[in-house]
C-alpha cells in the first residue's frame, strides 16, 4: 500500500461493522474494518482490520490490525496515511492495545 489512501465508506454490506474502502495509488481497492479511533497529539489515528474474500487469507495475515493517521489531501479531499515516526505508532498502538484489552474485559 501507498504512504495516503483515499477512504471511502461502504456499510452496505455489514450493518454493526464500520468499514472503509481504500484506494492505493495503482486504483486497487482494499476494505477494512474499522476496529477503534483515537485522537493523539495533534492527530487523528484509525486501527483498521483487513477484510479478506477468502479465509485462507485471514489466517495467512494473522488477523493483524494496521494503524493509519487521518490527513488531508492537497485538494481537503479525506486521506488515511502511514505513520513514519516509529516512535509515535508504537505509543498509538499502545493506546489501541489498552483499548482492546479493555473491551476484551467486559
Amino acid at each position: 500500500m501507498s504512504n495516503e489512501e483515499k477512504i471511502t465508506n461502504d456499510n452496505e454490506d455489514y450493518s454493526d461493522a464500520d468499514l472503509v474502502s481504500l484506494l492505493d495509488d495503482d486504483g486497487n481497492e482494499y476494505e477494512f474494518e474499522v476496529l477503534d479511533e483515537i485522537d493523539y497529539k495533534d492527530g487523528h489515528y484509525y486501527a483498521l482490520m483487513p477484510l479478506f474474500d477468502l479465509p485462507d487469507q485471514d489466517i495467512e495475515s494473522g488477523s493483524t490490525y494496521m494503524i493509519f493517521e487521518a490527513v488531508d489531501s492537497e485538494n481537503g479531499e479525506p486521506q488515511l496515511a502511514e505513520i513514519e515516526d516509529e516512535g509515535l505508532l508504537d505509543e498509538i498502538a499502545k493506546i489501541f492495545e489498552s483499548n482492546f484489552d479493555s473491551l476484551d474485559e467486559e
